[in-house]
């Protein structure tokens, strides 16, 4: 489960950004995660959980905000909102669709205590 990973990640950004401000407690933590990105936000949740005790951020709130994907089709030239990789475009049928948007995950923003 790379969720983990991520989440470990994620505490590590979080706890450094608290401490260069000079603060010792997280108290919410906001991200953006992409429709595109493979990550599954309950199991994203539940690691941050799992890694936070010991933490600046133990018992901080985690709210996940879900962005959608976007693309351009190589052959209609339509920007189109998709929900996963490999879909056609919903204008034409085509299947070239680059990715425009949607598959990151970032920190937005947090609060301290």
């Amino acid at each position: 489960m790379h969720e983990m990973a991520l989440a470990e990640a994620v505490v590590r950004i979080v706890t450094d950004k608290a401490r260069s401000a000079g603060a010792e407690r997280i108290v919410r933590v906001r991200l953006e995660i992409g429709a595109l990105a493979h990550v599954e936000p309950a199991a994203l949740s539940f690691a941050f959980e799992a890694v936070t005790p010991g933490s600046p951020a133990a018992g901080a709130a985690l709210e996940i905000d879900r962005a959608p994907g976007r693309a351009r089709c190589d052959t209609c030239a339509s920007t189109v909102e998709i929900d996963r990789l490999g879909e056609a475009c919903p204008v034409c049928g085509g299947v070239g669709l680059r990715v425009l948007s949607g598959d990151e995950l970032r920190v937005k923003d947090m609060e301290v205590g």
